[in-house]
């Protein structure tokens, strides 16, 4: 079962707006705002865009996408999307989700492709009145993941309740024990509307009344001390970074704030990791291993994971033999890394910096040869030297990438968005 509460921004004029029909500023940095929203802890974003002419929605664009660059969470972006392009447009600033007004019938007519070409899991519909879900029904369990409903009452009208929909439903100023009890009546759903942003201090307590469900702490096998082992990774760079212990106050206190929060054994207290030095860590997943015995957190790592201001406690080492790297975003990680310290400690005689001198146009051209070079070898049926020219269309596309200042963990992203 699935239990979220989703902040909500309207964007209107660049400011953050208190409602669709309520024009009255709440924060006049949206971006602020979110990453206030963030920092609480919400699940998700959903960002509104009330535009109404092509330049207002560039401009509502373009805040969206400092949105998701600033912020953990998933966004889902709604809002004046008018064709297909739009719903790109909005992966393209970053956003997981994207919102079809179904009130329009253009929305509803680009659903079946836009879900065929990022996938039912990003495509979420607005339902606005019980006859645009019962007249769109096919088209929703087909090419729809989720539903947001802007009335808890169409919901409950329209769906089964018993019903595994993922739903988010928009409610009015309510009372926390409503905001509760309307959570409890479905399975798998998310919250927003102005309670929600106005409660976010209130977050922690919120998920232990709606019942979010988690594995009990007596699930696992615990060492004399009464702890379990929990061994922390980077979850971008898979390294691990430190091993240290809970009790079961710390993994309640790690479940409910999704920060790393320990058991000190030197100390014999608890300890939130980061809040001395600021080197948090945000929960990005916890599993336990085959024999319930060992805790894995993939975590944010701000800052370094060590005291001793190491990016990781495991530095010392014991015994090394010659490797080759296998990850293979390691190595292109690895190669940009010593072509963009070509170009800020110029080295005489190296190509890569020939390059860089010769300037954009150069590099285009290069870029250009090896494109060419590599579709021609990929008509050999040998791809022995399709691997050969693909390697060196990769160097130059990371030339290129360097001096348009464009990193890897950039197109990372974009790809992950898609």
């Amino acid at each position: 079962m699935r239990k979220e509460l989703i902040t909500c921004i309207y964007i209107k004029n660049g400011f953050a707006v208190k409602y669709f029909n309520d024009e009255t500023v709440v924060d006049t940095d949206p971006v602020r705002l979110a990453k206030m929203y963030s920092d609480a802890f919400c699940d998700e974003i959903i960002v509104f865009d009330l535009s109404n002419v092509d330049n207002e929605h560039e401009a509502a664009l373009a805040v969206i996408k400092d949105i998701c660059d600033a912020v953990r969470v998933p966004v889902i972006g709604a809002g004046n999307v008018k064709c297909a392009e739009d719903v790109r447009k909005l992966f393209f600033a970053g956003c997981k989700k994207a919102v079809l007004n179904f009130s329009r019938e253009d929305n509803v007519a680009i659903a079946e492709a836009v879900s065929k070409k990022y996938g039912k899991d990003k495509i979420v519909s607005c339902i606005g009145s019980a006859n645009e879900y019962t007249d769109n029904r096919d088209t929703i369990e087909e090419s729809i993941g989720e539903v947001l409903f802007l009335e808890e009452k169409i919901a409950r009208t329209s769906l089964d309740p018993e019903s595994d929909m993922s739903l988010i439903i928009l409610l009015p100023e309510v009372t926390l024990n409503k905001l509760i009890y309307i959570c409890s009546q479905y399975r798998n759903v998310g919250i927003t509307g102005i309670t929600v942003n106005e409660n976010t201090e209130q977050f922690s307590a919120l998920r232990r009344l709606i019942g979010i469900e988690y594995v009990p702490f007596q699930k696992f096998k615990l060492n004399s001390d009464g702890l379990i082992p929990v061994i922390v990774q980077d979850f971008k760079t898979d390294a691990v970074l430190m091993l240290a212990y809970m009790n079961q106050e710390a993994y309640e206190k790690t479940i409910e704030t999704r920060t790393m929060t320990y058991w000190s054994r030197s100390r014999q207290e608890l300890w939130v990791k980061g809040l001395t030095s600021g080197h948090f860590q945000y929960v990005k997943s916890l599993s336990y291993d085959c024999d319930a015995d060992t805790l894995l957190a993939r975590v944010e790592q701000i800052g370094a994971a060590c005291h001793t201001g190491s990016y990781s406690c495991f530095f010392n080492d014991i015994i090394t033999y010659e490797y080759g790297e296998k990850n293979p975003f390691g190595i292109l990680s690895d190669v940009y890394s010593v072509i963009e310290d070509r170009k800020e400690n110029p080295v005489t005689g190296s190509y890569t910096n020939y390059l860089f001198d010769k300037g954009i146009d150069k590099i285009l051209k290069k870029v250009g040869e090896e494109s060419v070079e590599m579709l021609i070898s990929a008509k050999d049926e040998n791809t022995d030297n399709l691997k050969y020219e693909m390697a060196d269309y990769l160097y130059y596309m990371m030339v290129l990438m360097v001096e348009k200042g464009v990193t890897w963990e950039e197109i990372m992203k974009e790809l992950a968005n898609r």
